[in-house]
């Protein structure tokens, strides 16, 4: 897999209490691609940011209806990447890649 195929897999950290509370058990939470699969998001991980990834973790994450100015309008659904590490393995999601 090339490192632009990478980029497209892993979009975004996710920070959030929930998300950071997930640091106490090496999880790091990241927002991924709708086709990315489990293997593709393990490998870009480990790639990416140079850390052994042990398993992954996927949730749907359906949009919510949302209200603005009287009208309904709806989020986009986006999928959600749980990835635990490896013991003393460790990324930064304050920091870029």
């Amino acid at each position: 897999m090339n490192r632009e195929r990478m980029y497209d897999i892993v979009l975004a950290p996710v920070v959030t209490e929930k998300s950071t509370q997930g640091a106490e058990f090496n999880q790091v939470t990241f927002r991924v691609a709708r086709h990315a699969t489990k293997p593709e998001i393990k490998q870009a991980v480990a790639e990416l940011f140079g850390v052994k990834v042990t398993k992954v973790n996927t949730l749907n994450m359906r949009g919510k209806v949302k209200r603005f100015r009287g009208r309904l309008g709806k989020r986009a659904d986006y999928k959600k990447a749980i990835v635990t590490l490896a013991e003393g393995e460790s990324i930064d999601v304050t920091s870029g890649i």
